[in-house]
């Protein structure tokens, strides 16, 4: 399986439609991949928190057309990173989409665990509640965003409604980059599943973007990782691995807390 991770930039100086159309003709770059992905809020910035209200959208807004287009025209899965989701009630979301190669919404999540502490994300949008899961020819993929890496429970119910390779966009700040990288292999470690972390590049509301996308194997292996700037990860990698490793170290069999098992 071929995954393109489009580490892209986002800066302050580009009009958001303008780097809608330069991200959809990098989607179209990618045919032959099987799947692609986006980062989180890469319309916006994750750290620009004044624009979340002026460019929220409609789940069926310009970046759902211009990706559900692109992804067609590609002919791949696509996750389309996440984009400011204004609901009919009024309530903003952190909403990620995925599209099939025939251009069909195959699903959405709204983030679940907001970053800011109290201030920013936290309180400007709303917080999602349903675990997502998307099944692909080759393998199920388990949709999380940026935050959600901190929270091992979140992984552990992906991998229990079938998970085997995780997706999760990001806006993640330089000055963290150490916890990116290990927190994207301890997810892959502890499931026993590949990670495929997609971050953006550039600067975000004056706050340095760390990059380093990364794609992680069951073993916790770095099997590729980009630079700090604008890039196209590009690996290759066998989702039937993951079915091997549970099955040679059967330590999910194991779990005892986090179950919903009867009391003696």
């Amino acid at each position: 399986m071929r995954a393109s991770l489009l580490q892209v930039a986002v800066n302050e100086d580009e009009p958001v439609e303008s780097r809608r159309r330069r991200v959809a003709a990098l989607v179209r770059d990618q045919a032959g991949a099987d799947l692609v992905v986006l980062p989180e809020l890469w319309t916006t910035g994750a750290f620009a928190y004044e624009a979340f209200g002026a460019e929220a959208e409609p789940l069926e807004g310009p970046t759902h057309e211009a990706m559900a287009k692109a992804a067609s025209e590609a002919g791949v899965w696509l996750h389309a990173g996440s984009v400011p989701e204004r609901d009919t009630d009024g309530t903003l979301y952190n909403t990620s989409l995925v599209f099939s190669p025939s251009g069909e919404l195959a699903a959405s999540y709204r983030k679940i665990h907001r970053f800011g502490f109290d201030k920013g994300e936290a309180v400007l949008m709303g917080a999602g509640e349903d675990l997502v899961t998307v099944r692909l020819p080759d393998t199920v993929v388990g949709v999380a965003t940026c935050y959600d890496l901190r929270f091992p429970e979140l992984f552990r119910g992906l991998v229990d409604a079938g998970a085997e390779t995780f997706v999760v966009p990001a806006g993640w700040p330089e000055r963290r980059r150490a916890h990116w990288t290990l927190l994207a292999r301890a997810r892959a470690v502890e499931n026993q599943a590949f990670v495929l972390a997609c971050g953006t590049a550039g600067t975000h509301a004056g706050v340095p973007q760390a990059g380093h996308s990364v794609v992680v194997d069951p073993w916790g292996e770095v099997l590729a990782e980009a630079g700090p700037g604008e890039e196209v990860l590009t690996v290759d990698f066998d989702p039937a691995t993951v079915a091997g490793t549970r099955d040679r170290f059967p330590a999910l069999k194991d779990r005892v807390l986090g179950l919903d098992r009867p009391r003696r």
